[in-house]
């Protein structure tokens, strides 16, 4: 374990958990957390939501500490996925289910439950967030209304994919991240 993440609101305001010093690991930046709680603040609590590439868990956790019902974290990597259940049990949250698994996999079949909110913050320059906008909508995952959020590489092009019926919210620039909120409309 080389570092940690801080969770910066709710219940478990500034607890801080660890985690794996990992190639593509990219915890989300507290200036960058904080701009997207204020940009779900209106809808968080309550929600169902789905961190589909989780990493270090930054997203989901701090859904999880501001009230959302249910947060549902994917994870590939084993190492990640078994601290992120360490982490899980440090806090003692019975509303955070972990699945190690392929995000793309998992996507790719019909809904069991649809979500809320969706963050969808891969690792950079693998073409991951096409595909995953693709599952989410052809396999039924979003409720109607729902918010998505995107994090990507400045250079990154998303107006090549992104459904008709997502209308941008709200958008970023900080650093090298291009950071989007979708609002999914009904068609």
């Amino acid at each position: 374990m080389n570092g940690s993440i801080r969770i910066i609101g709710g219940k478990w305001r500034g607890r801080k958990l660890s985690v794996l010093d990992k190639q593509g690991l990219r915890p989300t930046t507290d200036r960058i957390k904080e701009t997207l709680y204020n940009w779900l603040m209106p809808v968080i609590y309550d929600s169902d939501c789905l961190d589909c590439f989780s990493g270090s868990g930054s997203l989901g956790f701090e859904a999880a500490s501001r009230g959302a019902q249910s947060v549902t974290l994917l994870e590939k990597d084993k190492q990640v996925a078994q601290l992120l259940s360490k982490n899980k049990q440090i806090i003692a949250s019975n509303s955070i289910d972990i699945y190690h698994t392929d995000t793309l996999q998992w996507l790719n079949r019909p809904a069991v439950k649809q979500f809320d909110i969706v963050f969808i913050d891969p690792p950079f320059h693998q073409s991951l967030v096409a595909k995953t906008v693709n599952e989410l909508e052809n396999n039924n995952w979003l409720k109607p209304l729902a918010y998505i959020y995107i994090e990507t590489e400045i250079q990154h092009d998303l107006t090549t994919y992104i459904p008709t019926n997502w209308r941008l919210h709200r958008e970023k620039i900080a650093g090298q991240v291009h950071s989007y909120l979708f609002i999914r409309e009904d068609n």
